[in-house]
């Protein structure tokens, strides 16, 4: 097997691991080299259904779309969504498998190694090319005991490792110097270069600290990534930085609350990014501002994320936005929520029971242990526009609402439900606002009469052509062509 495999770990969540891999795998694969993207474990919320019907991080869903590949699980082979503050639903292989607290997931580590180690194969066989994403950070004491997410898998496959650091938080010397004193000396000796990420300025007034860290560490900084304004990947887990395009027109406002197990927040990326829409996200403490439109968004503990919401009185605020004649979308559990009732009568997301919905549409919802994972088409019922998306989640609904559908999927079957008076949109498909036809559709409902709809999916391939570009540009490259030979 002559697979070549390189690992790109962070010293912190968020420093740029998940776009150098994504721009990486653009880089090789314009080349004609055939790369695949890894994470052997990944803690998201944001998740993608893959073309052999399981379920990934998001991330690696964007990556394989930066190597011109159909998100598959084994690009992802366990997946942690967190139901709690000290436990989530573990997935394998695409699979659920069981919601575990952390000390039992601690000890299941040493099968779930296996798992990454079995799709870790399937990928060597198939591609000249694997390029791993770590988690979080390398250095965290508490959870070095049976890695399998960081220098625990590099070890065990034998892989170099670049490392990452975000200068644009602050402390990025103390960061690069400060994790590497913290590893083993086998570890340190793994790491074969420093990548400095989103710096800002004059690059010619670092050279003195870049001269110092490889004096101090003894390893190669790779370069110097820029700061990309307004740069577009999806995001694995956390909310974007940045709220999307600037908007000089007139425009139409949405308020999204942000929930405490929020899911796939992706679903609001190609609003963020229409000129003429302006996303407000609503954190605890806030009160929603008055909008055109509110969407109530996914949720990986939806009966809690409801609780949470009457608590910081955003029910009243959506039964005012309603009465004022503003438009409201429930997108999977925020559908759910719309409904009269959520019974949990297995405690899949939290203890059994049942939980009076907001009662805006007539059904309940009863949560399930077979997830439904589905990438699905059809037509939308408001104006017959193409519709395309992905359903993710444990709930089956009933109820007279559904015999008022929003959507005709194409494999027969209907979707979701519409008020009487036309206010209230309520839908399990997740990439509602993808599709160009569907959008001008759900915008022009919600009440925006011009329109300027971009491409989405172009805007994700600009994105990753321009990190691309980035890193070709910035990153002294010599050391991975050297390495491809």
């Amino acid at each position: 097997m002559n697979t070549k495999t390189l690992m790109i770990q962070g010293t912190t969540s968020d420093a740029g691991k998940s776009a150098i891999v994504a721009g990486l795998c653009r880089l090789l694969a314009r080349h004609g080299v055939r790369v695949a993207p890894f994470k052997p474990q990944n803690m998201a919320l944001n998740s993608a259904v893959t073309v052999d019907g399981g379920e990934i991080g998001r991330a690696q869903a964007v990556q394989a779309q930066a190597a011109f590949l159909e998100p598959h699980t084994d690009m992802n082979p366990v997946l942690l969504k967190p139901n709690t503050d000290i436990g989530a639903q573990v997935i394998i292989h695409g699979r659920v498998l069981a919601n575990m607290d952390a000390r039992c997931y601690h000890d299941y580590k040493p099968t779930a190694m296996r798992a990454v180690l079995e799709s870790y194969q399937r990928l060597c066989a198939a591609y000249d090319v694997v390029l791993v994403e770590g988690a979080g950070s390398p250095a965290e004491i508490n959870l070095r005991d049976k890695d399998i997410a960081n220098m625990g898998f590099a070890e065990a496959v034998d892989c170099p490792v670049w490392l990452v650091s975000d200068i644009d938080r602050g402390g990025v010397f103390a960061h690069l110097y400060g994790t590497l004193a913290l590893l083993s000396p086998s570890e340190q000796a793994r790491i074969t270069g420093l990548i400095i990420n989103r710096f800002r300025g004059d690059v010619n007034l670092l050279t003195p600290g870049l001269d110092w860290l490889t004096g101090e560490t003894g390893k190669p900084v790779l370069g110097v990534l820029p700061y990309l304004q307004g740069l577009h990947l999806e995001a694995e887990d956390s909310l974007p930085r940045e709220s999307g395009v600037v908007k000089d027109v007139e425009r139409l406002r949405v308020a999204a609350p942000v929930l405490a197990r929020m899911s796939n927040h992706t679903d609001f990326d190609p609003l963020r990014l229409h000129p003429q829409v302006e996303v407000c996200w609503v954190r605890p403490g806030e009160l929603i501002p008055s909008v055109d439109l509110i969407i109530l968004p996914g949720s990986k503990s939806t009966r809690g994320d409801l609780q949470r919401l009457r608590e910081q009185g955003w029910d009243a605020a959506i039964h005012r936005h309603l009465r004022y004649g503003g438009k409201l979308i429930g997108i999977c559990g925020g559908f759910q929520m719309l409904g009269r009732w959520i019974h949990d009568p297995a405690g899949l997301e939290g203890e059994p029971g049942s939980s009076p919905g907001l009662g805006l549409l007539d059904f309940e919802t009863t949560l399930e242990p077979e997830k439904q994972l589905r990438r699905v088409d059809g037509r939308l019922m408001l104006s017959d526009a193409l519709i395309t998306g992905y359903e993710i989640h444990v709930g089956v609904s009933t109820g007279p609402a559904l015999a008022k559908p929003v959507v005709q999927l194409s494999d027969g079957r209907w979707d979701g439900a519409v008020s009487d008076d036309g206010q209230i949109f309520g839908t399990y498909l997740h990439g509602l606002f993808d599709a160009a036809s569907a959008r001008d559709a759900l915008l022009h409902w919600a009440g925006l009469a011009v329109r300027e709809t971009p491409d989405y999916r172009q805007q994700r391939e600009d994105g990753i052509n321009r990190l691309a570009d980035a890193i070709e540009a910035h990153l002294n490259l010599s050391s991975l062509e050297m390495w491809l030979t």
